[in-house]
C-alpha cells in the first residue's frame, strides 16, 4: 500500500498505550483508502498481540439497544471461542469411576448466556460481560487487549423517537472499560461527517477519539501505488510514463480510482501487447466506465431539484461551499430559482443521501470524490 506511512505509525503509538486513553477515527471521502488502510492495520495489531474483532456496520446494526448489543457479542465471539474458562471434572454414571472433563467455552452461545442472566439494562449487560471477557484474556501470554474496528461507522445512530440509543451504548461502555483499565480499543472508519455524529451524540467524544482524516495521494505516492503492484519481475506488463502520468492525473490521487483506472489500463495492455499493437491508454472509455460503475448509481440518488443545486455548483468550480454560495449562483442559473430555507434542507437531505458533508466550520463539500467533476461531464454531453 502506497504512502499511509504517518498513518501506520500513528496507530501503532496507539497500540503502546498501558492505559488505553485514545481510540481511533479514521475519515476522508469515499475512494481515499480507508478500508484498505483499516484491513493493513489488523495485520499491524495482530502482530502486537492484539485481538481483532469488528466488520462492516450496516444500519441493522444500529436499529436498536439489542441489535448493537448482538452485534459485540457476535464479534467477541468471533476471536474467543476456543479459549475455555472452566474446566469441571464429571463423574461417570454408574458403578465406574471414571471421570471426563467438561469444557466451558467463551463461545456466543455461552456469552449470550451470560448477558441475558445479567440484571439490568442493555448497557449494564455488555459492561459485565465485556469485564468477564477481559479478565478470561488479560492472562493470556502474548495477548495485550482487543481491537474493535468497525468500517462505514457513520451508519450507526441513535433513535431518540424510539427511546433506543445504540451509538450512546457502544460510546458509554468504552468508556466505560477503559477507565477501568480494560485494554479494548475503538476504531471507527467513516466519512466526514462521523466525528460530528458522535460529538452529536456524546459530547465527550472529542476527547475519547484521535481522528485521521485521509487525503489523497500525492504525486510521488500515486506514482508507487501505480508502479509497485507490476514492479515483479515475473509481470510481464509495464506502464511507461506517459500512462503513468495520464492515470494520476485522471485519478486525482484517490486510491480507488487509480487502482479501478490501473485495472482497466492493464488488461488493454495485455491484449494490445499480444496483438504487437501499440499501448496506449483509452482513457476516454475508462472514465465512461468509471461514471457508469462508479458516479452513476450515487448521482441518481439524488432528486431533480437536489441535482440542480450540485450541478450549479459543480459548473461553478466549487468544491467547497456554503448555502450563501450556494443562493448566489442559483440566482444565475439556468434553473428555476432556489430559497434560502430550499437550499439548507436540500443540503440535508444530500448529506443523508452521502452527497455532501458538512464541516465543522458550517462549510459544506462534494462527499463523493471527483463528483463535481462527473457532474460536468454529463452536463455538457447533454448539451451536445
Amino acid at each position: 500500500m502506497a504512502g499511509r506511512i504517518e498513518e501506520k505509525e500513528e496507530f501503532k503509538n496507539l497500540l503502546k498505550q498501558e492505559v488505553v486513553l485514545n481510540n481511533l477515527i479514521l475519515t476522508g471521502l469515499r475512494g481515499v483508502g480507508k478500508t484498505v488502510l483499516l484491513d493493513s492495520f489488523k495485520s499491524i495489531a495482530q502482530e502486537s498481540g492484539w485481538m481483532w474483532a469488528g466488520t462492516d456496520c450496516s444500519e441493522s446494526a444500529s436499529i436498536n439497544e439489542d441489535t448493537i448489543a448482538l452485534r459485540l457479542l457476535t464479534d467477541i465471539a468471533l476471536i474467543t471461542s476456543n479459549i475455555i474458562i472452566h474446566t469441571e471434572e464429571i463423574q461417570e454414571i454408574g458403578f465406574t469411576k471414571d471421570t471426563y472433563q467438561e469444557k466451558t467455552y467463551l463461545n456466543f452461545s455461552f456469552l449470550r448466556q451470560y448477558y441475558n442472566a445479567v440484571p439490568g439494562l442493555s448497557i449494564d449487560k455488555l459492561k459485565a460481560v465485556s469485564m468477564l471477557v477481559w479478565n478470561s484474556i488479560k492472562c493470556i501470554d502474548g495477548v495485550e487487549g482487543i481491537v474493535f474496528a468497525y468500517d462505514e461507522a457513520q451508519t450507526l445512530s441513535d433513535h431518540a423517537d424510539d427511546r433506543q440509543y445504540p451509538l450512546s451504548i457502544l460510546l458509554d461502555l468504552f468508556q466505560y472499560l477503559q477507565r477501568n483499565g480494560v485494554k479494548f480499543v475503538l476504531v471507527l472508519t467513516g466519512l466526514p461527517t462521523l466525528l460530528t455524529k458522535l460529538v452529536e451524540t456524546r459530547t465527550y467524544s472529542e476527547r475519547l477519539f484521535h481522528v485521521l482524516t485521509l487525503r489523497q495521494l500525492n504525486n510521488q505516492e500515486s506514482r508507487d501505488a501505480i508502479l509497485k503492484p507490476i514492479a515483479d519481475a515475473r509481470c510481464k506488463t509495464k506502464f511507461n510514463a506517459e500512462s503513468v502520468e495520464i492515470i494520476i492525473q485522471q485519478s486525482g490521487g484517490y486510491p480507488y480510482f487509480i487502482q479501478f483506472i490501473c485495472r482497466e489500463v492493464y488488461d488493454v495492455f495485455e491484449q494490445k501487447a499480444a496483438k504487437k499493437q501499440k499501448l496506449s491508454v483509452p482513457i476516454d472509455a475508462i472514465i465512461q466506465k468509471l461514471d457508469n460503475d462508479f458516479f452513476a448509481g450515487r448521482w441518481s440518488r439524488a432528486t431533480e431539484r437536489e441535482q440542480q443545486i450540485l450541478i450549479v455548483l459543480a459548473e461553478a468550480n466549487k468544491t467547497t461551499f456554503t448555502i450563501q454560495d450556494a443562493l448566489d449562483l442559483s440566482n444565475k442559473s439556468r434553473f428555476k430559482k432556489f430559497s434560502r430555507s430550499q437550499i439548507g434542507q436540500l443540503f440535508n437531505s444530500l448529506i443523508d443521501r452521502g452527497l455532501v458533508y458538512k464541516d465543522k466550520r458550517g462549510s459544506y463539500s462534494f462527499a463523493v470524490p471527483l463528483l463535481n467533476q462527473y457532474i460536468v461531464r454529463t452536463q455538457n454531453a447533454q448539451s451536445y
